[in-house]
């Protein structure tokens, strides 16, 4: 992102970004790296480590800050915003919100303590999944929700209506 905008500043604009309120997380690959490495070190096996990034950063705030840093006035260079892609967040979540994590040694390291599932969960999604290379993507996208309370399909409502359309009210559990 930081060299796209580097050229796109070069260049005098525009600046493009996906939304005014995306936000994302920032680490150099050293950071990252060292802290893989060291929970590596830590890991008993199967825990999910959670490294501390600090605080998300507004990107348009990123980009005017870097016009900035190149000698121009925000107003000097145009910020065109292009729409989320599918799939895309307006920002990242590290856990869900019925997650926490536990302390480590190392202060930029954290453990979650990801949700339990039933077994019968697991054995019907696993029933699910064997299911799916015979599912259209729209059945795929209508019934995902069902198995991650989180999944937000894109707001397109006539993909909803078409998936509807298909599926009526079959459920696969």
């Amino acid at each position: 992102m930081i060299p796209k905008f580097r050229e796109q500043i070069a260049a005098g604009g525009p600046v493009t970004i996906t939304h005014p309120e995306i936000t994302r997380y920032f680490m150099s690959i050293p950071e990252a790296t060292q802290l893989v490495l060291q929970a590596g070190t830590m890991g008993n096996g199967g825990e999910i480590f959670v490294l501390d990034m600090g605080e998300p950063v507004k990107i348009v705030d990123l980009a005017k800050d870097m016009i900035r840093l190149s000698g121009f006035q925000p107003e000097e260079i145009r910020i065109d915003y292009t729409g989320l892609r599918p799939g895309e967040k307006l920002y990242e979540e590290l856990l869900a919100d019925d997650e926490n994590t536990l302390p480590t040694t190392h202060e930029k390291l954290r453990i979650a303590q990801a949700r339990a599932v039933p077994p019968a969960w697991l054995s019907d999604l696993l029933i699910w999944l064997e299911s799916v290379p015979h599912l259209s993507e729209l059945q795929i996208k209508a019934q995902i929700g069902e198995w991650v309370e989180e999944y937000q399909p894109n707001s397109d409502v006539s993909i909803q209506k078409q998936a509807i359309a298909i599926l009526g009210s079959q459920t696969v559990h």
